[in-house]
């Protein structure tokens, strides 16, 4: 198919360019490579520029050591900064231990020892050539030892579970040996500081000395830049703008125009590059286009046949039942009005149709609700699985009552999802569960809830009757697969698969449990929110 190009309405676009000659450009820049420019020009400035270059470099070494200087000074700021927390997180620790006596109050007093001892030695290693900071970091430890000495240690040597004595005993003495840390931490700050703005003075002065020289320095590069520049337009910039027009325009939709190779033998090269993969890409769209096409086409079927599905799930809701049920009514009426004419066997003929009617008709219901998981009813709303369990266990309460069987469930979640489509879920499992029971043991099934990490809320019906063999556990799930007869275990079929259909719909997995024994565990995932969310909700529902 063809493809179609827009067209400008007005400005240059309208009509492209003819294609230029490739004799057009300069003379040189037909036969010179933008290498043997570039180089021409290199090698004409390299000169000029190593000599500035070795000044600048020495300048620049100086400002470097500078500049190491000042970070040096800020890194120890901020580790004083860090010390004096880690100290103040040991006298908050210990004055919380006093007062409760808890242990978890010393966590932070263990911490900030911790801490202490790294950033004093941080301290030292950055700092140690500066005799002031070294004399102040000697004081300020000096002075957190003794408080600990005397507080800190005795305080948190005392047993936990009451306030401890000594802390209120001190508590003057304590508040008095803390100020001192504090004002020794003040004073280190303080030394610490003068010694960043002496460094940050000097870098000043060689970073103005720099400015300077460099300023001279890009006169000297501009009047050499000047010299250069004329060549190298004539050689690269004039041909490379014209490349850069062609492919411009072609960018902007105007695929049919030919990027020309002009200039320098290698941006020749590119440009014809350029070019084959311009036609490459009209090529492309032209098979973009079909593909498009196709796809419509193909959502128009879909389209359709959905249609068709909707009328097949009408006729067979309403047209096909309806014989079925005329056949086992008037078998029944024929049964009931010539019983004292009919022998045995006719009578039971009667109750084959009669019972074929009924199962096809079940059957069909069946089918009508698994047809519809996913394409009716798609709204969704909050599900509160508690009141779905509840209510799912009143309509099962009688198959539960004849089975002798106990249900249990954990607390369920509420989720987003049909609510219709979770209750038929619930439903044929427990169902499924009460109806293979095992005649040696009473029935116990159990539903499971917990919250993962990965977003999705992990659902298990556990069960102690017949079990499934761990050959049949992918099986169960297929459509009209049985692993037992109609006469043993009625039904047709389709409740595993009914319910893979519901969960997978709601973007969740489900799968037999092939380890647990004895019984059956079927587990399946329905998103949720995250454990985080859920502790949120349950504190803002405290509150």
């Amino acid at each position: 198919m063809d493809i179609q190009i827009p067209q400008q309405s007005t400005g240059p676009r309208e009509a492209p360019r003819q294609p230029r000659s490739a004799e057009s450009g300069p003379h040189a820049a037909g036969r010179w490579t933008t290498r043997r420019w570039l180089t021409v020009g290199v090698a004409s400035s390299f000169a000029v520029l190593l000599l500035l270059g070795v000044a600048g470099g020495l300048l620049l070494a100086r400002s470097a050591t500078l500049t190491d200087r000042v970070l040096s000074a800020d890194s120890a700021f901020v580790a004083a900064v860090r010390l004096e927390t880690a100290l103040t997180d040991q006298e908050t620790g210990i004055r919380g231990y006093g007062l409760a006596g808890q242990p978890g109050f010393l966590d932070p007093y263990r911490t900030g020892v911790s801490d202490q001892h790294t950033f004093a030695t941080r301290l030292r290693t950055v700092m140690g050539d500066r005799a002031e900071v070294v004399r102040d970091l000697d004081v300020l430890e000096q002075r957190a030892a003794l408080w600990q000495r005397r507080i800190a240690e005795p305080v948190a040597a005392a047993p936990p579970g009451a306030p401890v004595a000594l802390a209120a005993e001190r508590a003057d003495e304590g508040k008095s040996d803390f100020d001192a840390v504090r004002d020794a931490s003040g004073l280190l700050q303080q030394t610490i500081q003068r010694v960043r703005e002496d460094s940050r003075a000097q870098l000043h002065s060689a970073t103005t000395e720099r400015d300077i020289l460099f300023g001279a320095i890009g006169v000297l590069i501009l009047a050499l830049t000047t010299a250069v520049f004329a060549g190298l337009r004539r050689g690269v910039t004039r041909p490379l703008e014209r490349l850069s027009g062609d492919v411009r325009l072609v960018a902007d939709g105007i695929f049919d125009h030919p990027v020309t190779p002009t200039g320098p033998a290698d941006m020749r090269q590119m440009a014809a590059g350029v070019d084959s993969m311009r036609v490459r890409l009209v090529r492309e769209l032209a098979r973009t286009d079909e593909n498009r096409l196709q796809l419509d086409e193909q959502a128009t079927e879909l389209r359709r046949s959905n249609a068709e599905l909707e009328q097949f799930a009408y006729v067979a809701s309403h047209d096909l039942q309806e014989p079925l049920r005329k056949v086992a009514s008037f078998c029944q009426l024929l049964q009931r009005r010539y019983a004292d004419q009919l022998d045995d066997r006719a009578g039971q003929y009667i109750g084959f149709a009669v019972d074929g009617a009924n199962r096809m008709q079940t059957l069909i219901n069946d089918l009508l609700a698994f047809s519809r998981v996913g394409r009716l009813n798609t709204e969704t709303s909050e599900v509160d699985l508690e009141q779905l369990f509840t209510r799912t266990a009143d309509a099962l309460s009688v198959a539960v009552e004849e089975a002798g069987a106990e249900l249990d469930h954990d607390p369920l979640p509420t989720v987003t999802g049909d609510a219709t489509q979770l209750g038929m879920l619930l439903q044929n499992l427990l169902s499924n569960a009460v109806k293979f029971r095992s005649p040696e043991r009473p029935s116990r099934i159990r539903l499971s809830a917990r919250a993962d990490d990965d977003g999705l809320w992990h659902f298990a019906v556990t069960d102690n009757g017949i079990g499934i063999g761990p050959e049949f556990a992918e099986q169960v799930f297929v459509i009209f697969q049985r692993l037992h007869t109609r006469e043993t275990y009625p039904g047709n079929g389709i409740g595993l698969a009914l319910c893979k259909k519901i969960v997978e719909f709601h973007g969740g997995t489900i799968a037999v449990d092939p380890a647990h024994t004895p019984g059956t565990r079927i587990a399946f995932t329905l998103p949720g929110p995250s454990p985080a969310a859920v502790a949120a909700a349950a504190q803002e529902n405290q509150r």
